[in-house]
């Protein structure tokens, strides 16, 4: 009697431990760095700082705190990396996408007008919140962290903002050390974008030599964020960590109510408002939340709704958006609709900062919120959008800059949930739009199922290699002749 034994590259398979940790799925492999974040913050906080370790000569972190920081520092570091290039290809591209729309302003302004609506609804939420709550009142947080937040984004700021240095938007600093740093400032390379795309417009077809230039890079550039965003699980691990080594659960003690009030607000919005929009336009609640719960989740771990965008898109266009409008809507909302950073959370921020002070508000400066919540949303595009908006807020209204630094501690924390509504609320207007204007693939949106990661990024790889860049054109015209949304590909996708 003969007996099989397995081969050595079986055996050599089942025991890789690192296939099997890729073997997880991507929902999963997130909630343990979730976890294993706060459990090695709390043992960094255990720690304590270490004397003598810090620039100075004081206490400076022990090194379990350095390497969190040091983990989220290059997680984050990937993504503001990619940035840049993927504002300018997705806004060029998308623009360009539209050439062949016959109510392509149509699709634009009701695109920025569903924008406001849903800001306005928010920002209201978080008013009624905090007028209910007052936040500032009472609050556990000491006096001697305030401090103004480098990031200043007063009205004179936003406009002079929109005016690019020079044609990349990127800005150098010297250091006291001599040595040179570089930032970049998404709006002013979201206007920059914006001008080339409506240029490539007015140029025709001279210019098609250079969107096939765009398409390719666009493509090659959301690759590699793919690559990143499949690091979140570990960057949340270090950003999670030293958000808990550094303040710990004291800090979001101290500021308990104000936190509880960004969180309720937020799903007020997410669970509430959201399915009262989707079902008054005739949207089934479920297929959506399905369709989208992959952007969402990986908004609240990566913490950019930029950095979220390929993603965003991706479900948008599952669920029956024609890709010719979702590669516009989507990369705009990335960079301006902000539900979370820029209505709800600067909202309750200058409510908290009013009542820390002593300041009373009145209708007048309630309104000047909403106003400057619906309007200055824009503000917000980049890495810091929410600091960005708060000191806009408070200077607006007249508040002291320096209450941005007694919620710095909890930024970190909030910044999750921010983000999550954020890209949720990009999705859903491109979703509503398109149902509106008659362009929504209604049964691939009603058979939407929920889908993991890994299909998705699979789906995406395959596209590109079977359909190359030139796809997206083919998708422009099918979509715009009336064949289906975008292709056999969505409709595939959307039931895979």
């Amino acid at each position: 009697m003969s007996t099989s034994t397995p081969s050595p590259t079986a055996t050599t398979r089942q025991r890789n431990p690192l296939r099997a940790v890729l073997g997880i799925p991507f929902g999963w492999q997130v909630l343990i760095g979730l976890v294993l974040g706060i459990v090695l913050g709390l043992v960094a906080a255990q720690i304590g700082p270490v004397a003598g370790a810090g620039e100075d000569g004081g206490d400076g972190a022990n090194w379990l705190t350095t390497a969190l920081d040091t983990i989220g520092t290059i997680f984050v570091t990937l993504l503001k990396a990619l940035v840049p290039p993927l504002i300018f290809l997705a806004i060029v591209t998308s623009i360009a996408n539209l050439r062949n729309v016959t109510n392509a302003a149509r699709l634009a302004w009701k695109t920025l007008l569903w924008f406001a609506i849903t800001a306005l609804i928010s920002v209201g939420v978080g008013i009624t919140l905090g007028v209910i709550t007052s936040p500032g009142e009472n609050s556990g947080v000491d006096r001697s962290a305030e401090a103004a937040s480098s990031t200043q984004g007063g009205w004179m700021d936003f406009l002079t903002g929109l005016v690019p240095a020079n044609f990349l938007g990127i800005a150098g600093k010297a250091a006291e050390d001599g040595s040179v740093s570089l930032s970049f400032n998404a709006l002013q390379i979201l206007v920059i974008s914006i001008a080339v795309g409506i240029a490539v417009l007015k140029v025709g077809e001279k210019a098609e030599p250079f969107l096939k230039v765009t398409g390719s890079a666009l493509e090659i550039v959301q690759k590699l964020l793919w690559w990143v965003i499949r690091l979140a699980p570990i960057g949340t691990v270090g950003l999670l960590g030293n958000a808990v080594a550094s303040y710990g659960w004291e800090a979001i003690g101290q500021l308990g109510v104000f936190t509880v009030d960004v969180y309720v607000g937020m799903l007020i919005v997410l669970l509430v408002v959201y399915p009262v929009l989707l079902k008054l336009n005739g949207l089934s609640i479920g297929s959506f939340f399905r369709g989208v719960w992959p952007a969402t989740s990986l908004g609240f771990v990566s913490r950019s709704s930029l950095g979220t965008m390929p993603m965003t898109q991706t479900v948008t266009e599952r669920m029956g958006v024609p890709r010719h409008y979702a590669s516009f809507a989507i990369p705009l909302g990335a960079t301006t609709k902000m539900d979370g950073c820029a209505a709800i959370y600067p909202s309750l921020a200058a409510i908290f900062v009013a009542n820390f002070y002593g300041v009373p508000l009145g209708i007048t400066d309630y309104l000047l919120i909403v106003l400057v919540s619906v309007l200055g949303s824009a503000a917000t595009a980049g890495m810091t959008g929410a600091t960005v908006m708060l000191t806009l807020t408070l200077s607006t209204l007249g508040l002291p800059l320096e209450g941005v630094g007694l919620l710095l501690a909890i930024d970190p924390i909030l910044d999750m949930g921010r983000t999550a509504l954020n890209v949720t609320g990009q999705s859903l207007v491109a979703v509503i739009v398109a149902k509106r204007e008659k362009i929504l693939d209604q049964p691939t949106y009603d058979a939407t199922r929920r889908t993991s990661f890994q299909v998705i990024q699979a789906e995406e790889t395959a596209a590109i290699a079977a359909d190359g860049p030139a796809d997206s054109e083919a998708a422009t015209s099918q979509a715009t002749t009336g064949e289906g949304s975008g292709g056999d590909r969505e409709k595939q996708s959307a039931t895979a």
